[in-house]
């Protein structure tokens, strides 16, 4: 439950960070207002509907319908950021220029809000089902402290970036200048959030050391034994205590604390207590805490390395142009969702069935670490019978993130009658760790064979040109977009399209210098010779020159076509002009006029 919790969040921060503020909202501000309130009805009737009685009747059916009604609340979400531009209204916000993390703080409220739809229809059931009576507030607030511990570090970590971008201190300027100051810094905050959180998440779960008994004796000492130290025994009263679960937090023996719901210590024995014990020992054996973060780690990495080729490959693709075409969108919002879909199937797709395999067989290995620690698998064994039947005949049900109870217990069972299965299973879960470290190696290093400034830059050429296009078709009869296309594909030697689009603006307006003076040069200069024209561009810079005779690069322009016509006296005549009008930074004129003088001398001594 806490899992998936964990991917529902991520794919809100997703949706809000991969979305910016745009100039104009889509709808008319009523328009929006009134679908975003007829959105919320509808979640309010669904969940009443869900809700009325009898309602769910077991702890399963309640956290089925929790799962639905997130997916729920994520897909409303996801209609505000990009159907009703929750963006630019957030933006209007005071303090959100400044810190751009309250404006994604916002968003995550809007979803609480939707949450909070569900858990005011759902506190009545849950009441029935967990035992429990809660105030309304007391229940909400129960719920936020259970997404609150996942949502801290990210929150903490966001503001924190955007107090540094603030802050006039001379020394984290000089820092956050270097080019991996900011990452240093942020990365160094993360490791000590790490270490803190468990006590930060103890804290907000409402988690009471176990008193003093001979129980809590014994499990030191079975502790002490298997040489792991935890900062404390805890019980865990997740969902009222009556979940019968197990966990571990903390990188360090310092900050590490074992936490027991109420619901598993009342239903196991001592031994069974020990066997659960050992198999969170497991967990820290085999270093599975710290692999958990450098799973994380990897998703980072491996989106962040995506980016690049998923643009590139979308912006020269003729599904963009179809997308602009058929929604109507912009080119930005189309690559905005483009971008936060595909990175939503990552994501999705990375913990679902990477991440989920290895946690999975990561729950195998504190398994058999238990069978060792313990000398057998009984206790274990009773442990798992327990669980399945006080949980509501569970045996046979998996998870994405478990192997089922009745898998586990087979597994166990075989792992001791044949010790060699064992060791198997050790080297199948190296040999999946191997085989995703050189993943994520040779991820970094295909994409670091290629130059990345060129990589970017045809990225960002290519958005530029899908949007001015975009704003071609938008406005045109405005000069100004196809004299920029013109640029664009000059840029990147695209003569043909650049001289088209060159003709098209002065179609639309024949008095622009700089474009009578962009072609002109064009034409003087287009590597491919079969595009060179200097009669024309005699003429088109002549026409520049009339329009401008105190710009440098025209009368330069003008210099270089009589240039290559031969008529190097006219050439020097208007390179001079062109070094007069220039600026101080004259270097390029006067070696273009000593070029001129030059060929004017050789002419004159050619017989």
């Amino acid at each position: 439950m806490l899992y998936n919790n964990l991917i529902y969040l991520l794919l809100v921060i997703l949706i809000m960070v991969t979305r910016g503020a745009p100039e104009a909202p889509q709808l008319p501000p009523l328009a929006a207002l009134a679908l975003f309130t007829g959105k919320a009805l509808v979640l309010l009737a669904l969940n009443h509907r869900a809700f009325r009685r009898p309602g769910p009747a077991t702890a399963g059916a309640y956290f089925r319908l929790e799962q639905r009604f997130s997916i729920l609340a994520i897909v409303s979400l996801a209609i505000d950021v990009y159907l009703l531009d929750l963006h630019y209204y957030l933006a209007q916000l005071p303090g959100t220029t400044a810190l751009p993390a309250l404006l994604h703080f916002a968003g995550l409220a809007l979803f609480i809000f939707y949450l909070l739809l569900f858990w005011e229809r759902a506190r009545p059931a849950y009441g029935r089902i967990f035992g429990a009576r809660h105030r309304p507030l007391a229940f909400i607030g129960a719920n936020l402290k259970l997404n609150l511990v996942i949502l801290l570090p990210w929150l903490l970590i966001t503001l924190l970036a955007d107090l540094l971008a603030l802050s006039r201190l001379a020394p984290i300027q000089r820092l956050l200048a270097s080019p991996w100051g900011e990452p240093l810094l942020i990365l160094g905050f993360f490791l000590v959030l790490l270490l803190l959180f468990p006590l930060l998440a103890t804290r907000l779960w409402g988690c009471q050391p176990l008193p003093d008994s001979p129980l809590r004796r014994r499990l030191e000492e079975f502790c002490r034994r298997h040489g792991v130290k935890f900062r404390e025994i805890m019980s865990w009263p997740l969902f009222e205590g009556r979940l019968l679960t197990a966990g571990v937090m903390g990188l360090s023996g310092r900050f590490r604390y074992l936490l027991l719901t109420p619901a598993l210590i009342n239903a196991l024995d001592d031994e069974e207590l020990e066997a659960v014990v050992a198999h969170e020992i497991g967990h820290v054996r085999h270093y599975h805490l710290p692999l958990y973060l450098l799973f994380f780690l990897g998703f980072g990495l491996l989106a962040h390395l995506a980016a690049t080729p998923f643009l590139i490959l979308l912006l020269n693709s003729h599904l963009l142009d179809t997308l602009i075409a058929v929604s109507g969108q912009s080119p930005l919002t189309i690559i905005n969702i483009a971008g936060t879909i595909a990175l939503v199937l990552l994501l999705v797709l990375y913990f679902r069935f990477l991440f989920g395999f290895f946690m999975r067989n990561f729950e195998r290995q504190a398994d058999l670490f238990a069978l060792s620690a313990m000398g057998r698998a009984a206790p274990l064994l009773r442990v798992f019978d327990k669980i399945a039947r006080l949980g509501g005949q569970i045996r046979d049900l998996p998870s994405w993130h478990h192997f089922s109870i009745g898998q586990r217990m087979a597994f166990l069972s075989a792992g001791e009658a044949n010790p060699r299965l064992v060791g198997h299973h050790h080297r199948k879960v190296r040999l999946a760790l191997a085989a995703f470290l050189l993943l994520l190696g040779a991820a970094a290093a295909t994409l670091g064979l290629l130059p990345p400034q060129i990589s970017e830059q045809d990225a960002s050429l290519r958005l530029a040109e899908t949007m001015l296009i975009e704003q071609r078709r938008a406005e045109p009869d405005n000069p100004q977009w196809p004299r920029y296309l013109g640029d664009l594909y000059y840029f990147r030697h695209q003569y043909r399209e650049a001289i088209n689009h060159y003709r098209d603006s002065l179609a639309l307006e024949a008095e622009q210098p700089e474009v009578l003076n962009n072609l002109a040069w064009l034409l003087l200069t287009a590597e491919d010779e079969k595009y060179r024209d200097p009669r024309q561009a005699r003429e088109l810079a002549h026409q520049a020159v009339a329009l401008r005779p105190d710009q440098a690069h025209i009368l330069d322009t003008l210099a270089t076509a009589y240039w290559r016509l031969g008529e190097y006296r006219q050439a020097v005549k208007w390179g001079e002009a062109a070094l007069a009008a220039a600026p101080d930074d004259n270097h390029h004129y006067r070696q273009q006029l000593e070029k001129f003088r030059r060929a004017l001398r050789q002419h004159r001594e050619e017989p």
